[in-house]
């Protein structure tokens, strides 16, 4: 399954807590004032490549404890990224994905959308919300301001409301 992405880190810290491979998806309708990825709104920009690839790369590193899914916007490539997000906790690794719409947003439309639906699925927590320049926060750990949550999906699914990731101080 093909991806169009902006770039990969093999290798971070700071985008989710434990070591991470970050995968930023190509393409991005919020162009959010501030954006420290604007370089990935066209969506025709980036390069192409495959689920198959980047799990070469995550299969190459036994200390990742995960894959975190940033952009641009992964909702926009939700039935690849859902994809490779289920071969990534195949392998007992987490993922968080981060998007500029709400959960609540992803959530209305993942009855419809079956791509929305398998990557809210397939995520272990997701970071929702746009950048708000006025609400920067360099403090906060993992997000760019202080309206964005993060999210433990499973237990935000069986509770029927947002639960906060355990790990994620506010």
């Amino acid at each position: 399954m093909k991806l169009r992405v902006a770039g990969i880190i093999k290798e971070s810290v700071v985008d989710g807590p434990g070591l991470r491979l970050v995968v930023f998806v190509q393409g991005c309708p919020h162009h959010c004032a501030g954006c420290h990825n604007a370089h990935t709104w066209d969506p025709a920009g980036g390069v192409e490549t495959t689920v198959a690839e980047i799990m070469v790369m995550v299969r190459a590193n036994p200390l990742l404890k995960g894959v975190t899914l940033s952009g641009g916007e992964p909702f926009g490539q939700a039935a690849a990224l859902a994809a490779l997000a289920g071969r990534v906790r195949g392998l007992g690794k987490d993922v968080i994905t981060y998007t500029g719409y709400t959960w609540e947003d992803l959530w209305s439309r993942a009855g419809e959308d079956r791509g929305i639906r398998e990557l809210l699925v397939s995520s272990d927590y997701l970071v929702d919300g746009p950048f708000q320049q006025e609400r920067r926060n360099p403090d906060l750990p993992f997000r760019g301001s202080d309206n964005q949550r993060i999210i433990d999906v499973a237990a935000s699914m069986d509770a029927g409301r947002v639960i906060p990731a355990r790990w994620a101080s506010v």
